[in-house]
């Protein structure tokens, strides 16, 4: 059965923190009849909500991310704050998917966006139906909050640097019994033809008003250098004829775009570009430049908007087992939080933070106070804990230094006698357990809050329970 959160108001309790429960039964208590109850005072809505999910940005990420972000600053590191880390109201979220310990990012998206937890792998379909068999989810398709968004009137805008048929972005409108469907082409030949659609269709049938990402190959057959089987195929010429909207692939034809149309911007065969990698000459909008442009879009629609932003990238480069390009990521994202603080409104928008999962990325040895958090460990004044007072690195008993930021498993997994580790924004850092690429963890994450309904970020809650957040805030429920 979907795993779905059931809330159990208790009727007095709450009165009672009104004041209005004078007694219970058999007491012997007075009634304080003659004084006047004080009216409950109305819950204030979100006009707008904004989700941002830092892609495998989990706990170790964001304490290296501040302070990387602090030392670029030319800081310590340490004392440094990332914007969203002021909010006041924060929980620890449980990931886990409903048949793996350790998730991915379509099962857990799905939980953000549907309010029930699914397997690893699938999108927008509970956890009944079969990963991979498009005959088995038919009955099981889960209530998406984008088209809800939709549905009631609001403005609907979807962000990443991912590609936008990637799992965290399709969670907001797409079921799927396998994440990657992207394409038609990517559906086994066996699977075809039993009314299952893949992502990058899905998509362009829905209705937003922006949806910016990368992933351009998915829409386009050959003709256009894409990956569908039809080899003319163009989705987004499609889309554009239905809706009366703008297709775009550069910062400044999205720039150029009607303001007053919906805008689909593809602005990368596959995935963005690293910022690490970014040239000058890019066309490439960042994840800050597509956050100010959805905000400001989105914004004029009178009944408010939900908007997602993910910062996708945050998770390839754990993967790669480069934590620089990770953190780079990071630093690009919180950004792009910021620029959101600054130009919304408090008392009308919910701005959340979180991330859909971890990895298994640590910070490790006994670094001095403003070590480089991308290099060599170098002892504190006076030794660490394990007694190293040396003026140069510290030392493994392999007599060789190592670095604070290491993964237990992933391509950078030493072999044979262990070298000397490299440093730096573009370093591979050693691992333990020789794998292909890094995988995902599954320690619980951060969620940040702030605005109308924030206050229900806290204590330690199922990711669904997100949903749930989102919805009450707008008054749904």
């Amino acid at each position: 059965m979907a795993f779905r959160r059931k809330t159990a108001l208790a009727a007095c309790v709450f009165t009672l923190a009104l004041g209005a429960c004078a007694t219970t039964q058999g007491s012997t208590a007075p009634v304080a009849s003659a004084s006047p109850v004080a009216p409950a005072q109305t819950e204030a809505k979100a006009k707008n909500v904004i989700l941002f999910i830092g892609d495998g940005m989990g706990i170790s990420t964001i304490t290296a991310a501040r302070i990387y972000a602090g030392q670029k600053l030319g800081k310590s590191g340490e004392e440094h704050v990332l914007p969203f880390e002021n909010f006041e109201n924060v929980a620890l979220v449980k990931t886990y998917n409903t048949n793996a310990q350790t998730p991915d990012s379509a099962g857990t998206a799905t939980a953000m966006h549907s309010g029930v937890k699914t397997k690893i792998g699938m999108l927008g379909m509970g956890p009944e139906a079969i990963t991979g068999d498009c005959a088995s989810g038919r009955g099981h398709e889960l209530p998406l909050l984008g088209e809800e968004v939709k549905r009631r009137g609001l403005a609907l805008g979807i962000v990443s640097t991912a590609r936008i048929t990637h799992a965290t972005p399709a969670s907001v409108y797409a079921r799927s019994v396998d994440r990657n469907w992207e394409a038609d082409i990517g559906i086994p030949e066996g699977q075809r033809g039993q009314m299952c659609r893949d992502i990058a269709l899905q998509l362009v049938e829905s209705d937003f008003d922006l949806a910016l990402g990368g992933g351009r190959a998915a829409f386009f057959g050959a003709d256009g250098s894409g990956q569908r089987m039809a080899a003319d195929g163009d989705l987004p010429r499609d889309w554009a004829a239905r809706t009366g909207g703008s297709y775009v692939r550069t910062a400044d034809e999205l720039a150029a775009a009607p303001a007053n149309r919906p805008v689909l911007g593809l602005f990368s065969p596959s995935h963005m570009t690293y910022m690490v990698d970014r040239k000058p000459d890019t066309t490439e909008p960042t994840l800050t430049d597509l956050t100010a442009t959805a905000i400001a879009r989105l914004r004029s629609d009178p009944q408010g908007y939900y908007l997602m932003v993910e910062g996708g990238r945050i998770d390839h480069g754990h993967h790669a087992g480069q934590a620089g390009y990770a953190l780079e990521e990071a630093v690009e994202f919180a950004r792009a939080i910021q620029y959101a603080i600054d130009n919304t409104d408090p008392e009308e928008t919910l701005i959340m933070v979180t991330a859909d999962h971890s990895h298994v990325f640590t910070i490790a040895g006994y670094p001095r106070r403003g070590n480089d958090i991308l290099g060599l460990v170098h002892p504190p004044e006076g030794g660490g804990e394990d007694g190293d007072t040396g003026d140069g690195p510290s030392l493994a008993s392999d007599g060789k230094p190592y670095t604070t930021l290491g993964y237990a498993n992933g391509p950078g997994a030493v072999k044979g006698e262990r070298g000397v580790p490299e440093t730096g924004v573009m370093a591979r850092q050693q691992a333990l357990v020789p794998m292909g690429s890094e995988t995902h963890g599954g320690e619980d994450v951060a969620l940040y809050a702030q605005g109308p309904g924030a206050e229900r970020a806290r204590g330690v809650i199922e990711q669904n329970r997100i949903y749930d957040i989102i919805r009450k805030a707008f008054g749904w429920e």
